[in-house]
């Protein structure tokens, strides 16, 4: 049993009591008090393990996912390498199925995929088809820039881990199923062209483009003359 001093046995015997009725948080905040509690006893010479709250172990894989998280915030602002490397993977899975022959499934599900992001890349945030007009319809409206449905970074964040997966892919043979591959083609094109008629047939309709050109500026009338030339205006008048 735990030996304390005569001042502190006195305290154990007054709050003895409570502490057999209190919540075990209870416990362990009132025994971080006690001079014992290194030792691992509680007043009274009675034992108890009230350790110390330690955070959870971190598995590896959430280290790793951490860690690329870290790496694909600091892209955000690399606009023109992002997509650089991006146009250079879908030519690297280009050739990798131009040489391997098939895999034309995958390839058709990426194209289609990559549709629907575009699609949600040139369309508003708020539809005005459902939610009212909220896109300016005359150049004397209030400046309001062009909110994406899917916003760029996403877009492309999203298109980068749909190609990445369909290289990988590439080097199962379970995915490489017997097609024919014109058909896939010309449904895909056929797709495509409707799709975007419709999305252009959306955009004259409400009277937006998919990109935001600047706040309106008035010129001259912004520009502060130098205090010189105000002078000079000055004495001519008086003249």
């Amino acid at each position: 049993p735990c030996r304390l001093p005569e001042r502190a046995a006195g305290r154990a015997g007054a709050s003895r009591a409570a502490l057999g009725r209190a919540p075990r948080s209870a416990l362990r905040a009132e025994g971080a008090a006690w001079p014992g509690r290194r030792a691992g006893c509680v007043p009274g010479g009675a034992a108890m393990d009230l350790g110390d709250d330690e955070p959870p172990a971190v598995s590896p894989l959430e280290n790793v996912s951490r860690f690329l998280q870290r790496w694909v915030d600091k892209t955000t602002i690399h606009v023109w390498p992002r997509w650089t490397t991006l146009a250079l993977l879908i030519v690297v899975y280009g050739v990798r199925v131009y040489f391997v022959q098939g895999f034309y499934i995958v390839t058709y599900g990426l194209g289609i995929y990559m549709l629907n992001l575009l699609i949600g890349f040139l369309s508003p945030a708020v539809d005005p088809d459902t939610d009212g007009p909220v896109l300016p319809t005359t150049d004397k409206e209030e400046f309001r820039p062009f909110t994406r449905k899917l916003p760029e970074f996403k877009f492309w964040l999203s298109a980068f881990r749909a190609v990445i997966a369909a290289i990988l892919m590439t080097f199962f043979p379970i995915f490489d199923l017997p097609v024919f591959w014109p058909i896939l083609l010309a449904y895909f094109i056929l797709l495509v062209c409707l799709t975007l008629k419709d999305r252009i047939r959306h955009m004259i309709q409400h009277k937006y483009i998919p990109i935001s050109m600047g706040k309106q500026t008035y010129g001259e009338l912004t520009k502060v003359k130098a205090g010189g030339g105000s002078g000079g205006d000055g004495e001519k008048d008086d003249k």
